[in-house]
């Protein structure tokens, strides 16, 4: 077996050969000539151009960021074993235990695709948003165009002077605004106990402390809990209001947050849903 069967860009094409499109929510559709994602499927989920995953794949680029491997090991469905494969091909060292995580495991991934009428995303143990679906987007805006570190529900919710963080393209209101952001400084620091030496939970925890008084004043209360539900309405600038339940739901293993947004059957708010998913351009991440 030559050099580069074994390296990075054949690596990378046989994972993506492997998976059906159906396995990331899109269609498979006819004349396909690849046999799993095309490479444009694998850039759009990883957020990369199509141009870069060409070069990837022909060795052309061989050392690509950590942001970008972990984009693509999430896109690419990988196991932990995989993904820390992904990052020693690419000359990097795989997450350690003590950091938080962005990694989807392919079951997480099911659940996030197969869940096409509900607007639901993933969150890391910080709050920052790291995969959506078509729903969450055509209910709460594209987030894709906000830089990472700005698609945090943390700094929506206790903003700082000079910061444009935004996890939504209009406004969404909670029905319970108080308890929602005392357990969601709770949560973030129930996760300072899990990640201590983290360096990004770190500087969120400072900025917030020392930017937000508001977030300053539920920190020192000493609080320590879980963000679990709330009520919220979505101001939809073309259908209207639209209620919903939010739920989250978290993976104990590698603190992963669910977050899905449901409206009560029968109702006009679920009219109004289905509305915003089926008009809206597909935007998947």
């Amino acid at each position: 077996m030559s050099t580069d069967e074994l390296g990075l860009g054949a690596t990378i094409r046989a994972w993506r050969d492997r998976i059906s499109p159906e396995a990331v929510g899109r269609p498979a559709g006819h004349g396909r000539r690849a046999p799993g994602l095309r490479r444009e499927d694998l850039a759009d989920l990883a957020g990369v151009s199509v141009d870069y995953v060409v070069r990837l794949e022909q060795g052309r680029a061989a050392h690509p960021s950590a942001q970008v491997v972990a984009a693509l090991a999430r896109a690419l469905q990988l196991t932990v074993q995989e993904r820390d494969h992904l990052y020693r091909l690419s000359g990097l060292q795989p997450p350690g235990p003590g950091v938080i995580g962005e990694h989807i495991p392919p079951g997480m991934q099911r659940v996030l695709a197969r869940l096409g009428d509900a607007p639901t995303a993933v969150f890391a143990a910080d709050w920052r948003l790291i995969r959506w679906n078509h729903a969450w987007a055509a209910a709460l805006g594209d987030p894709s165009t906000v830089p990472p570190e700005e698609r945090n529900f943390v700094r929506v919710r206790f903003p700082v002077p000079g910061e444009h963080a935004r996890i939504s393209a209009w406004p969404v209101d909670s029905t319970s605004q108080e308890a929602t952001d005392r357990a969601v400084v709770a949560d973030l620091r129930r996760a300072s106990g899990r990640y201590p030496h983290d360096p990004r939970l770190a500087h969120l925890i400072r900025r917030s402390i020392d930017g937000n008084p508001r977030f300053a004043r539920f920190w020192h209360e000493g609080a320590v809990g879980s963000h679990a539900e709330d009520r919220k309405t979505i101001r939809h600038p073309s259908v209207g209001d639209i209620d919903v339940d939010c739920d989250v739901l978290v993976d104990t293993a590698t603190d992963l947050k669910i977050v899905v947004h449901t409206a009560r059957p029968g109702t006009e708010a679920a009219s109004r849903l289905a509305l915003a998913t089926v008009t809206s351009t597909p935007a998947d991440a």
